[in-house]
């Protein structure tokens, strides 16, 4: 039975041929639904730099199981890893205030307060009135004086609060 599960993954092969391969996207699938669903929906449902950088390095680690690039147990355990690592840290900064949670999870910025547009904020952030303006409408307001607050959030996305 040994054999018959090495010689379709090609565990001990040099080159992949196209069902081996096949065969290790489908263990690479279910182990990466199983791996995500020990982690958390953050993982992908926020976008923080946090989340987007655990899921490049997930989704590369995990490509090179497929392909054959990396042996397919340890990157396997790997990814499971990081998947853990990126638990844990959240977990961390969720428990810890201040400087470590910011760190990793990053902080809102004010980019309009009570109708006055924070300009060296804006530049700080490289935004441009057109970032700005489409959050406005997104938000349902034509113009900076509606505004009682506006953020850039840590995910990327600007909130408009209405004045009243």
């Amino acid at each position: 039975m040994e054999d018959f599960f090495n010689n379709l993954l090609g565990i001990h092969e040099d080159t992949l041929n196209w069902w081996q391969m096949s065969a290790r996207a489908v263990l690479v699938f279910i182990a990466a639904l199983l791996i995500m669903r020990i982690g958390n929906n953050r993982i992908f449902g926020k976008h923080t730099a946090f989340d987007i950088v655990l899921g490049i390095i997930y989704g590369s680690i995990l490509s090179r199981a497929i392909t054959g690039n990396s042996p397919l147990w340890p990157t396997l355990f790997a990814s499971f890893v990081l998947v853990l690592l990126h638990r844990f840290l959240a977990f961390l900064s969720y428990s810890t205030s201040g400087y470590f949670g910011n760190f990793i999870k990053g902080t809102s910025t004010m980019l309009v307060k009570e109708g006055k547009l924070q300009e060296d904020e804006i530049k700080r952030l490289s935004l441009t009135e057109n970032d700005l303006q489409e959050a406005m409408r997104k938000g349902g307001v034509t113009s900076i004086d509606q505004i009682e607050y506006a953020c850039l959030e840590r995910s990327g996305d600007i909130t408009i609060i209405k004045k009243n």
